[in-house]
């Protein structure tokens, strides 16, 4: 059985060692705070040891033997003991004197903060040896600015004190304690900030150093690369115009097609682009090229298309034979439109669309080297030229 009980002073705890063989009262007791001090009242189990229930609750093993009147360190099993806990007052950790907990505001840099503070770069390092880059301070990040002695900022880790961080960097323990206002070294705890004069992290500081050059050699690879793709692509733009530019003669001298015209009453239709040029006609184009089943009219990215005739949207996707996006028109009788390579397509299949609707915008999808919409009339499944149905 375990009970912990909270007394103001030792002359309760005296009175409750004497009144242990008497049963313990059931209702609680009230004392005023703050507590400061306390008890647990144990019940001895078999294979408790005196060292080992000191360990557990972290005293004195003699604290416990003069709380219990005990004469001897031999326990046995459904003895009393009275074992004294002391409550530890929390605090936040320690900063020595002189030393400022600045706040990174936006824009701030290492620069910009040692001239500020009137620091070099390695003081500043030295106040903050957990810092992982120079170059990347965080809005809203907390630095330690020295602003009297300069030295190298540690933590008091668990079990070490300030005598052992002044022989492990070969200080005197009295200019250490001096320089963090300390007149008592136990006074300090773990997680506390110990500044230690005259040492300087010049290790850390060379390593931030070498991270500096090695990431600014890698920004300069990245925009090497950067710049290289851009040349690239300008070559190829510039080639792609040379070659339209030598073709564009071979089109120009090449007869124009002879045209029949239909009757309106066969199917007459609309332009489906305005502010537009014919680049490529309906028909062979030269011995090793495919024959062209369309025309191509060149226009900027996102000019709108729109239906040649009214009819129902019979196809409204991508292709997967070189139309990229596009739409096919049904306009009864067998003859259909086929709109290709759009940017973006404006109607849904099985929609009826008006002479004139818009049906999408011109793009360069699937197989085409530049924004154009390929047009194409077809009767009965057979490819016609559009221009026989255009006025």
């Amino acid at each position: 059985m375990i009970l912990l009980i909270f007394a103001a002073s030792p002359s309760l705890a005296l009175d409750l060692r004497l009144a242990l063989p008497l049963p313990l009262p059931e209702r609680a007791v009230e004392v005023s705070p703050p507590v400061r001090k306390g008890w647990v009242i144990y019940e001895v189990k078999p294979g408790d040891t005196l060292s080992g229930l000191a360990e557990h609750y972290g005293v004195n093993p003699k604290h416990i033997m003069w709380s219990s009147g005990l004469r001897s360190d031999r326990l046995y099993p459904g003895q009393r003991l009275l074992i004294p806990i002391v409550g530890v007052e929390e605090r936040p950790p320690r900063v020595p004197p002189g030393v400022e907990v600045y706040r990174v505001r936006p824009g701030d840099t290492l620069d910009t903060l040692t001239k500020r503070f009137g620091l070099t770069p390695v003081e500043l390092v030295s106040a903050n040896p957990s810092l992982e880059s120079l170059d990347r301070l965080v809005a809203g990040m907390e630095l330690y600015i020295p602003r009297k002695a300069k030295g190298l900022l540690l933590t008091l880790g668990e079990g070490q004190t300030l005598v052992d961080l002044a022989a492990r960097f070969g200080l005197s323990p009295v200019a250490v304690a001096r320089a963090n206002g300390v007149k008592d070294p136990t006074e300090l705890r773990p997680g506390d900030l110990v500044l230690l004069p005259g040492i300087q992290a010049k290790t850390t500081y060379q390593n931030l150093l070498a991270k500096q050059e090695a990431e600014r050699r890698a920004r300069l690879e990245a925009e090497r690369k950067r710049q290289e793709e851009l040349r690239r692509l300008a070559q190829e733009r510039a080639r792609q115009q040379a070659l339209a530019q030598r073709q564009a003669p071979r089109q120009q001298a090449s007869p124009r097609p002879q045209v029949r015209r239909v009757s309106y009453q066969e199917g007459a239709m609309r332009w489906p682009l305005s502010g537009f040029r014919i680049t490529t006609y309906f028909g062979q184009r030269g011995a090793f090229q495919r024959y062209h089943t369309g025309i191509d009219l060149a226009a900027p990215y996102g000019t709108p298309i729109v239906a040649a005739k009214a009819g129902q949207v019979e196809v409204a996707g991508w292709s997967s034979v070189g139309y990229g996006f596009h739409v096919v028109l049904d306009h009864g009788g067998g003859v259909e439109t086929l709109y290709a390579h759009m940017n973006r397509i404006a109607v849904r299949s099985g929609q009826w669309v008006k002479a004139g609707q818009v049906i999408g915008y011109v793009g360069s999808t699937g197989w085409s080297t530049g924004p154009h919409l390929h047009f194409e009339v077809r009767v009965g499944g057979m490819a016609r030229n559009p221009l026989a149905y255009l006025p």
